[in-house]
């Protein structure tokens, strides 16, 4: 098993990867929840530090300003990605997350993808197409996670 961060913009497919990792079996965590994000846009740093020094296993999603600070202590970084036009339609159309409902989130998207994505791209070890299929994309992460030491 290994320490994963599935990463990308709002939109990308990060909380269905995740889901479907968990109902895989593995032991998952979305930052959205739970208080990980501080008002700053950083995860708790200590809070963060303790998860991962815990835990060996485990599949955590995100996107924050602070995350490159943990990049050594995941085994894998993975980047889901989709184009701007699918992430705007999927954020808009979600119903468990109201980020991306009014103009100004998407705006917001817009310009996270062009600036913001180049950064988790270059810290990534793996872009996944997040228009693929939640499946496929779960057998890629565990492909790579069953062969991780």
């Amino acid at each position: 098993m290994a320490r994963v961060l599935i990463t990308g913009m709002s939109g990308a497919g990060k909380t269905t990867l995740l889901d479907e990792m968990a109902r895989r079996g593995h032991r998952t965590l979305d930052t959205d929840d739970g208080g990980w994000v501080l008002p700053d846009g950083r995860w708790d740093p200590a809070r963060m530090a303790r998860l991962l020094a815990e835990h060996r296993d485990i599949i955590v999603s995100g996107t924050v300003d602070n995350q490159a600070d943990f990049y050594d202590r995941f085994d894998l970084v993975v980047l889901l990605s989709a184009p701007l036009p699918v992430l705007l339609r999927r954020a808009a159309a979600r119903t468990t997350n109201p980020y991306g409902s009014s103009p100004s989130d998407r705006e917001e998207i817009r310009r996270n993808t062009e600036h913001v994505e180049p950064l988790l791209r270059a810290g990534a070890d793996l872009e996944l197409d997040g228009q693929l299929p939640v499946g496929s994309l779960a057998d890629k992460v565990e492909a790579i996670i069953t062969d991780t030491p």
